[in-house]
C-alpha cells in the first residue's frame, strides 16, 4: 500500500495529532515489512509481534520527532531495530545458548517449494541469537563493528568474531544445499 508524499505526509500530521485512522493507516503500510524485519532479532514469532507493537508505540508516541529530513520508513525501521535490541538485552540473562551444531540440521528440512531467499532467512533465523544478531546487525542492516558493539554491549573485536562465526556456519549450512543445486543446474 504505497501512497504518494503528499498522502504520507497527511498521515504523518494526522499521527502526530493522534488521529487513530491515520495511525492504522500507518500500521498497515509499514506493519509487514517492519515484522520480517524484527523477525530476523527475535526468538520466535509471538515476541516478534511483541516487538512490533512496542515499536509502532514508540512510533506514534514519538512521532513529534520525525523531522523529515529522511525517509519515513527509514525512521519507522531505526525505531523497530532499536526495540528489537532492547528486548534482547532485556532477554540476554535468561537465553541459554547451545553448542552450534545443536541447530536444526537445514538440509534435512529444505522444502522444495521455498525460494533460496526463504531458506536463507530460514538459515539465519536458525542461528543461535549470539551469532544471529550482529550478522543481521551487520551483512542486512549495514552496522558497522563499532554501532554493533554500542548496541549490544560487545566489544569491536567480539562483533567481529560473531559476524565472521555466523558467516562460517551459514557457509557450513548452506554448502550442500548450493552444490545439490549446482549440480542439478549442471545437469540440466
Amino acid at each position: 500500500m504505497n501512497c504518494s508524499p503528499t498522502a504520507q505526509a497527511q498521515l504523518i500530521v494526522g499521527c502526530f495529532h493522534g488521529n487513530p485512522w491515520a495511525q492504522e493507516q500507518v500500521f498497515n503500510m509499514y506493519a509487514p515489512k517492519m515484522l520480517a524485519l524484527i523477525s530476523r532479532y527475535a526468538t520466535d514469532t509471538m515476541e516478534a509481534e511483541d516487538i512490533l507493537m512496542l515499536g509502532f508505540t514508540k512510533v506514534f508516541d514519538r512521532i513529534s520527532t520525525y523531522s523529515a529530513s529522511g525517509s519515513f520508513e527509514g525512521w519507522i525501521r531505526r525505531i523497530m531495530i532499536n526495540c528489537a535490541l532492547d528486548v534482547y538485552h532485556q532477554n540476554q540473562r535468561r537465553i541459554r545458548t547451545g553448542p552450534l551444531d545443536d541447530v536444526i540440521d537445514l538440509q534435512a528440512h529444505y522444502p522444495d517449494d521455498h525460494t533460496d531467499i526463504e531458506y536463507l532467512l530460514m538459515a539465519i533465523q536458525n542461528l543461535p541469537i549470539c551469532l544471529r544478531i550482529p550478522f543481521s546487525l551487520f551483512a542486512i542492516e549495514g552496522y558497522s563493528h563499532r554501532e554493533i558493539a554500542e548496541n549490544l554491549g560487545i566489544s569491536i573485536v567480539l562483533s567481529k568474531v560473531r559476524v565472521s562465526r555466523a558467516r562460517s556456519a551459514l557457509q557450513d549450512r548452506l554448502s550442500p544445499i548450493l552444490k545439490k543445486s549446482h549440480y542439478a543446474a549442471s545437469a540440466a
